[in-house]
């Protein structure tokens, strides 16, 4: 399997851009895994600050995640490189009083006036042909001592059948075709990219489905397929 250019990456998402509210569309797993999300965010950084922390949210769709932390008072900016993800994002920020920075940019070539102190990246390095230089331009926007924290896909054959094959494919647990195994990212290759950026790994976290419960989880297991990493800018 080829890897898919920046031009393919963007069609598959821009003709997705309007199901993004949607609870039961395509984007329906992401709803369902947001409460873990802000969870885990919440998780690393301190809830005594969290009305004061500028954050940086880059491939943010259509602005789950951006709201979410909106709403919990800190000053969120959201950046995707798809425009109409962009717009249903915006509208929706609009339709609930939220006040969120949107910006149609390249993750690649960012234009941003100040530093965060913390930068997301929730299921995005996987889309990238060369996600640990990526890592070192989004470096300069991040405050000393501030955090790094980003979910992506572990590649090994778990990852290949249950995130590819099953997720994809036959449970439709995410749009056909939105990833590519050859560019999924092992946890060693994060950590390595990570300290030779002169970041210190503070956690790695699965998240895992439970069958039986129908229901997902933070996991210590990160062997699996997603995982989280919070990494701090020394």
């Amino acid at each position: 399997m080829t890897k898919r250019t920046k031009l393919s990456e963007f069609n598959h998402f821009n003709k997705l851009a309007n199901e993004w509210w949607s609870e039961s569309g395509k984007y329906k797993i992401l709803h369902k895994i947001k409460p873990i999300r802000i969870k885990y965010i919440l998780n690393h950084v301190s809830s005594k600050n969290i009305k004061k922390l500028e954050i940086l949210d880059l491939g943010c769709g259509g602005g789950l995640v951006c709201e979410s932390l909106a709403k919990l008072g800190c000053n969120v900016t959201g950046i995707d490189f798809v425009e109409n993800n962009i717009k249903a994002a915006k509208l929706h920020a609009s339709q609930n009083n939220l006040k969120i920075n949107y910006y149609t940019q390249d993750i690649d070539d960012l234009s941003l006036k100040q530093k965060y102190d913390l930068i997301i990246l929730f299921e995005v390095l996987e889309h990238i042909e060369n996600w640990n230089k990526t890592l070192l331009k989004i470096k300069k926007f991040l405050k000393k001592g501030g955090l790094i924290i980003l979910s992506t896909i572990n590649r090994n054959i778990v990852s290949n059948i249950l995130a590819i094959k099953f997720a994809e494919n036959i449970l439709r647990w995410v749009p056909k075709n939105t990833h590519d195994y050859n560019k999924l990212i092992t946890p060693e290759e994060l950590e390595k990219v990570l300290i030779k950026e002169d970041f210190s790994i503070l956690d790695f976290s699965g998240l895992v489905f439970n069958p039986l419960a129908r229901e997902w989880r933070l996991s210590k297991e990160i062997k699996l397929v997603n995982y989280f990493c919070t990494a701090r800018l020394n």
